[in-house]
């Protein structure tokens, strides 16, 4: 900005102020006091021309400096009709005002871009001030996590999953650990990470929430799968010749018994031992091959159906159950478009097996009713939902129901849930439990 204009003006003003002072001094030393009638007002015009000029600029200025204030740097001042000496102040100003209407963009794009990229990625982003628990931000992905639309402090979180908000609290900055989020009712595995900044003095602390449910289910039913091939494949090796030999000593005992003193019973008693090891290694053989089922589902054939068809086909097979029984099962399908991708036969699998459990758990009821209902979450995901008011289940028992071997029933392979769990897997979706004794059971399928 060129103030050389306005700094002439300003010394000429001064100069010829002193000028007059200085003549007005000279004729009252030497007593030509007439002089002074045209001196006095002369030096008065001065005194309020400079006043009025520095006036102006002072306005200027306040104008300016309010501009910045308040961030208005749209504010243009007018070159072409201000006074000459205020018109190279006014284009300082006006190229001050450009500069920062430049900044203030480039950091608005800025910030724009960061906020479209912490919105675009999965991972929750919260931060909050350490002083009072203030949220200052959190991303979608983070209300869509943990179905929250809204945190004011960090202290609202207790009121909704008060785990969860103990271990964010006690997250030191630098660290990471696994923790349970209840979203829905639902049990999710995250790892929280922490970091804390400070500026202008407030100390903030920034929490990173990343989804990693489906990345320890996968692992763990890899696991379970490994696990699964070794056992029936040893099972297999080692209990088939047993079964065959058992046979085989059978066929020889009944060809020799004519030549065999059999007064004390040793007979019956050889062959109902021969009997027993042969049962009990075709027993073993037969549940080495129901576990291979495991490991049996491929990749499965998706593509686009209408859940009212899912639940018309399944209501359809297990109608003549159900009446048998005196089970009412109610459908809740508030969308009668809604849709899903699956592969129909093994998502009809899942709801078949999820249908009579709840009809063994429902039994002993005197009103005995499932329910079978579907939305779209929160998070734009098709839920499906499987509940009964049965008996419940303790919740010692919920962590353990989808793994493989684990049943509560006598008669149980603990195949079934395995299998569900695997084939929710496979359509990248989730399957929870919620359960209270005494009171009733849901499974919630997420795609």
């Amino acid at each position: 900005m060129d103030f050389r204009n306005i700094e002439w003006r300003i010394l000429s003003r001064v100069f010829l102020l002193l000028v007059s002072l200085t003549a007005t001094a000279f004729l009252i030393v030497n007593q030509l006091f007439i002089y002074l009638v045209i001196m006095l007002p002369v030096i008065i015009y001065q005194v309020i021309e400079f006043y009025r000029f520095q006036r102006k600029a002072h306005d200027e200025l306040d104008q300016f400096v309010e501009s910045v204030h308040y961030r208005d740097f749209s504010r243009y001042f007018d070159v072409k009709h201000a006074p000459v000496e205020l018109q190279p102040l006014r284009k300082g100003f006006n190229e001050i005002n450009s500069t920062f209407k430049v900044i203030s963009k480039e950091k608005e794009t800025q910030y724009q871009y960061l906020q479209k990229i912490l919105e675009l990625i999965d991972t929750g982003i919260l931060m909050f001030k350490e002083d009072g628990g203030e949220v200052v931000w959190m991303n979608e992905a983070l209300k869509r996590m943990l179905a929250l639309p809204y945190l004011k402090t960090i202290h609202s979180l207790s009121k909704r999953d008060g785990d969860l908000y103990r271990q964010v609290l006690i997250l030191k900055p630098g660290d990471s650990k696994i923790a349970t989020a209840h979203p829905d009712k639902n049990a999710v595995k995250i790892l929280l990470s922490a970091t804390a900044f400070q500026t202008e003095g407030i100390k903030y602390k920034l929490i990173a929430f990343q989804n990693v449910n489906e990345a320890l289910d996968e692992t763990e039913s890899k696991a379970w799968q490994k696990l699964l091939s070794v056992m029936t494949h040893e099972i297999m090796n080692s209990i088939a010749p047993i079964s065959s030999l058992a046979a085989t000593l059978k066929l020889r005992l009944q060809e020799s018994v004519g030549s065999m003193d059999n007064r004390g019973g040793q007979l019956e008693d050889l062959e109902l031992g021969i009997d027993t090891i042969k049962r009990r290694s075709e027993g073993l053989l037969k549940f080495a091959e129901t576990y291979r089922n495991l490991n049996k589902i491929t990749a499965p054939n998706v593509k686009k159906v209408y859940v009212r068809d899912l639940f018309e086909n399944l209501h359809q097979l297990m109608e003549p159950t159900l009446s048998q029984k005196n089970i009412e099962m109610e459908i809740i399908l508030k969308d009668p478009d809604l849709m899903l991708e699956a592969d129909t036969s093994l998502v009809e699998q899942v709801l078949i097996n999820l249908v009579v459990n709840a009809m063994e758990a429902v039994k002993d009821q005197a009103e005995p009713r499932i329910i079978l209902s579907s939305y779209l979450a929160s998070n734009r995901k098709t839920v499906i939902k499987v509940a009964d008011n049965g008996i419940g289940m303790p919740e010692e028992l919920i962590d353990k129901i989808f793994i493989p071997f684990f049943s509560t029933k006598k008669s149980g392979s603990g195949i079934g849930l395995s299998l569900c769990k695997q084939i929710m897997m496979l359509h990248r979706g989730h399957i929870h439990v919620n359960s209270v004794e005494g009171e009733g059971t849901a499974f919630v399928l997420q795609f």
